[in-house]
Order: C-alpha cells, then structure tokens, then sequence
C-alpha cells in the first residue's frame, strides 16, 4: 500500500503559556534561544517530513556548576545544548528520532530517520491523532537574576561558606549550579507551545571529625536561596553530631525533617499512574477509594503550585490539570495520559510522556497538605524519639506494600523529655509508606523541599509512630 499523502500543515496558534520574555538583566537573554527560533527549526522540519503527521519537540539547556570540596572550588563548569526529537505518525504506526543539530541536512536526516523507524513498527490499534491547538494556563517561572548569575557570583557565595567552615575548623563540600531551561512542542495539526524556567541550587556538607551535616534549597528565583543560612544549618548539625550515641534499633517516633520526607514518599510517584494500576504494579492497586492513610494525608498533583516547578503540558501538548490523588487518607485520583485514558474511559489529565514510551503517565508535581506544627515543637511533644534530617541509599524491597530500606545520614539525633538528647550513629531502616502515612501524629508546613533526588514535591515535616529501625549502621 502506498503512502498516505502528508497532511497539510496547519498554521500555529500562539498558546497562552507562551508570553513574552521576563526582561530585567541583559544578560539573562545571553543564553536564552528566542521562540522565533523554535518556530524556525519546526517548521523546517514539517517542510522535510513526509509522514502523515509529525510532531517536534525540542529542549535546550544551559547549565552552569561550580563544585567545591575540602573548603576549596575546584571545578567550574558550563555547557549549553539543544535537542531536537521528531516523532512521525504513518498508517498507524510511530517512532520518535533525535539529534542535537539543527542545520537543515540534520534536520531533514532525522525527519527521515523517524518516518522509516516508524514504518517497521507494529501497527497499533490505541495510536490517536495529534492533537490540535490547546489552551494552556499560564505559569512564571524564569527569573533573570538566575539565569544572569556569573561564576563569580556563585564563587562569593562559596567563599562565605568556606570562611565559615574554616573558623569552626571544619570542611565544606557541595555545589552551587544555575541554568535556564527552555522547550518547545509542535505538531503538524498546529499545536504550538514553549515553556521556559530557570532553576539554582545549591547543597552542602560539613564535616566535623567523623560527624557530618548538610542542608540543600532548589528555587527557580536564586534570591530564594540563601547560601550563608544553608551553611549555618549544616556547620550546626555537623557540630552537634560530634561523638553519636549507639542505641539499638527498633520501633521509634520519629521527626522527619522535610528532605526525609521528600526521600521517601518520592517512591509512590509511579503509584498513581493509571498505567501502573491496569498493569497491577502499584501499591494502590485493591485499594483505592479505601482509607489507608490517616486523616491528616492529603495529596494533589499541581503543577500550578507557587512552589512547584514545570510545563504547564505534558509530552504531547495535553493541558496539565490539579488532581486530587489522596483525599483525608483515602486514595481517589488517578492521572492519565490521552491513549490510557481512552483505553479507560476516562479523561486525560495532562501526565503523559513523549510517545512512544512504555510508562504511560506519572505525577510529577505531587504536593502534600501540611499542618501548623514547626520542628521545636513536635521535639517539645516527644517523649522519646528520633530526629531524621535525611536519607539516603533508598531502594524499594516490596512495591505492592510499599517498603523502602535505606539509611539514616547527616544528622540523626536521640529526643528525651521534649528535648535533642544526643546524636545518635545511624541506623538502617524497613518501612512500609502505607503503615508511616498511616501513622502520622502531626505535620508541619509544607514547604519546597530537596533531598537526596530531584524530585519536585511539596512536603512537610512530619512526626511519625512505631517507624522502624532495623540496626546500626557502620558509617
């Protein structure tokens, strides 16, 4: 059977989300590719396909890190790259091609590359259409001050932190980076979005003798971050981690700091994929619309929240939504992307990934209700129990109950009478997320929170019953 003739290019609408550029700093446009110029490499690339539809996405980024250790930078690094991906759509059937050129040869190469990848695959009976012009919400996230920060503007800032460590005698590590994120997705039924956001970071670690502390902020706006007060927080819990206490494991209250929290309940992230849940691979599988989680647990995707960060769409273009995953302990939402939901008989909700793939849907703006108690206080209510700064070394042991292991670092301290006892060595821990979010005594505020992953979640700290401890660790 012949090819079908390539439908007709349909002229793009300019969408909601695609305002003008946040001006301010002349040097934050330096690295920043002009929307003009996305239009330009689409529509080269619609002009080459031959396929019967053809969709286009391209990312760039620039990154800059500047690395230090042993209270000295020793690496300052940046790198700026595009990636084009094109997708190709013929007689039902797909497959995606990628390059990192954008000269018309490379272009008209990779248009190529996905149209005959796409004719050997499988015809598949679930492929939609591309979609149309979308109408998407309108979201902020690039800041000229970040994307303007210069390498001497982070090495200032390591410079203060450095001073720091060398009057408490101590070593500092960590890094400082920034960037700017910027993408695009076209198609040749005249969908058109861009979506940009810078992002800073910085993470550090103190060591003091055989003791350690960290502390670590992620912000698109790098005014957010504060570099000195993340230094202060770690030198102290490196200072107030000299000569840990061993007690042995077992079932303690814990305090688990925002980071710790983040650590873990990032694993459930997959579990509410509407994929996951006709595969029964997720945890919420038997369970939903079932309280399993206390009263206090509630849980939205929303990537709309002031504390969160990405694309108001997801990797086909569909118009991300605020989902109600888990209301008052009892799981509800789902998300799914457009073939899932059709499969389903539900509605899309915005979480799809690029086509082809083979995860279907993800959360990935998960926010957690919080509550009004701050860390002194859930201390002050304690007996006896255990402050977690953060984790580490997490790796899942059962997915259908949800039992993470992984182990205590950075900061661990024994609470008695209401009071931080001691430091105490760490511990290796088994724990089922259903039975700790079954088991939350109080929260604090939720708050942006950075831990060992990048993850981008909304989490408070939380105080927790019977969480167990399975031995001490030899670090």
């Amino acid at each position: 059977m012949p090819p079908k003739k390539p439908a007709k290019r349909a002229k793009p609408k300019a969408a909601k989300a695609a305002k003008g550029p946040v001006t301010g700093h002349a040097a934050a446009d330096r690295y920043r590719i002009p929307r003009s110029e996305f239009e330009r490499i689409a529509e080269r690339v619609f002009k080459f396909s031959r396929a019967e539809e053809t969709e286009v996405g391209i990312d760039a980024t620039t990154d800059a890190l500047t690395r230090f250790a042993n209270n000295t930078i020793h690496q300052n690094v940046a790198e700026q790259g595009i990636s084009v991906s094109v997708r190709a759509l013929v007689n039902g059937r797909t497959a995606r091609a990628s390059t990192n050129k954008t000269d018309d040869e490379s272009l008209a190469r990779v248009a190529d590359a996905a149209l005959r990848m796409a004719k050997l695959q499988p015809p598949s009976e679930t492929l939609l259409p591309m979609l149309g012009p979308q109408k998407y919400t309108a979201v902020n996230r690039f800041f000229a001050a970040t994307a303007a920060a210069t390498p001497e503007d982070r090495a200032r800032a390591v410079l203060n932190v450095v001073k720091l460590a060398e009057r408490n005698k101590q070593t500092a590590a960590g890094i400082f980076t920034t960037g700017i994120s910027q993408s695009a997705l076209a198609n040749s039924r005249g969908l058109f979005v861009t979506h940009e956001q810078t992002r800073a970071e910085f993470s550090v670690t103190f060591l003091d003798g055989e003791s350690s502390g960290w502390a670590k902020e992620n912000f698109p706006d790098i005014s957010l971050i504060s570099p000195d007060a993340l230094a202060e927080r770690a030198s102290q819990k490196a200072r107030d981690s000299r000569r840990p206490r061993e007690i042995p494991p077992g079932h303690y209250t814990v305090i688990l700091e925002p980071a710790a929290v983040l650590d873990l309940v990032g694993f459930l992230f997959y579990d509410f994929a509407a994929t996951a849940i006709e595969d029964k691979r997720s945890c919420f599988n038997d369970r939903l619309g079932k309280r399993i989680f206390g009263s206090n647990i509630s849980v939205w995707d929303d990537v709309y929240h002031p504390l969160q960060t990405g694309a108001p769409f997801d990797g086909e273009g569909v118009p991300r939504q605020k989902v109600l995953l888990v209301d008052r302990g009892i799981p509800k939402g789902l998300v799914y992307a457009r073939e899932t939901a059709k499969r389903l008989g539900a509605k899309p909700t915005g979480h799809g990934f690029a086509l082809p793939n083979e995860y279907g849907e993800a959360p990935l703006n998960l926010v957690f209700a919080g509550g009004r108690s701050s860390l002194d206080e859930m201390i002050s209510a304690t007996g006896q129990g255990i402050l977690v700064t953060r984790f580490w070394y997490i790796r899942e042991v059962d997915p259908y109950q949800k039992i993470l292991t992984g182990m205590t670092r950075d900061g661990t301290f024994l609470v008695e009478n209401g009071q931080i006892a001691a430091p105490i060595k760490n511990f290796r821990f088994n724990e089922s997320m259903i039975d700790m979010l079954a088991s939350v005594d109080d929260l604090g505020p939720a708050v942006r929170a950075a831990g060992e992953e990048s993850f981008e979640m909304v989490v408070p700290s939380m105080k927790v019953r019977k969480f167990h401890f399975t031995e001490v660790t030899k670090f």
